[in-house]
């Protein structure tokens, strides 16, 4: 799939202010970091969980537990997606039951990436509350999921795409919307 970029909506310094505020919005809303993990979805939803987590920690001193999780899974296209699909490590080395997880993804859309999350979550414990981080939300759900902390709205035409770009993946921190071109 070729893309096209149409325009930068976000650059590395926009990115580090909404992960702070989403950090501290975080602390604000439990009232403190006490039962509080991070959980970062694969692909870049990890390394900004690492930036919230690195975030709290100056703030607040305190060192929030993190995991990762691979939904792939768990999605409700694995045969859509290939045959032989990659399938990386779900690292929660800590237990969930009766914790306030804070699960971390770049991008919110249709939803059922966070809903494939959701159900492996599930699968490790029964946590009191789930909550939900985004750096972008962009409409068009499908399903009926809703992020608790967002960076920032960025309403879409259903066809164009988000890309979201870090510095631990992609060597640069940046937002930026583009569509498919034509093969």
């Amino acid at each position: 799939m070729n893309y096209v970029e149409k325009a930068q909506v976000m650059d590395a310094k926009a990115m580090a202010r909404a992960v702070a505020r989403i950090a501290h919005e975080i602390v604000e809303r439990n009232q403190g970091t006490e039962g509080i993990v991070l959980i970062g979805i694969r692909k870049r939803g990890v390394p900004l969980a690492e930036r919230i987590r690195k975030r709290i920690k100056e703030f607040e001193g305190t060192d929030v537990p993190l995991g990762i999780v691979d939904i792939t899974l768990y999605r409700d296209d694995l045969k859509q997606i290939g045959p032989a699909p990659v399938v990386r490590s779900t690292q929660i080395p800590f237990d969930i039951t009766g914790k306030v997880v804070v699960l971390v993804d770049d991008v919110l859309f249709t939803g059922r990436t966070v809903r494939a999350a959701l159900d492996e979550i599930i699968d490790f414990g029964r946590p009191r509350a789930i909550q939900l981080a985004v750096l972008v939300d962009r409409g068009h759900r499908e399903l009926p999921i809703r992020a608790d902390f967002v960076g920032k709205n960025l309403p879409t035409a259903r066809k164009e795409i988000v890309a979201v770009n870090v510095k631990e993946e992609d060597g640069a921190d940046a937002v930026s919307i583009g569509e498919v071109a034509d093969s």
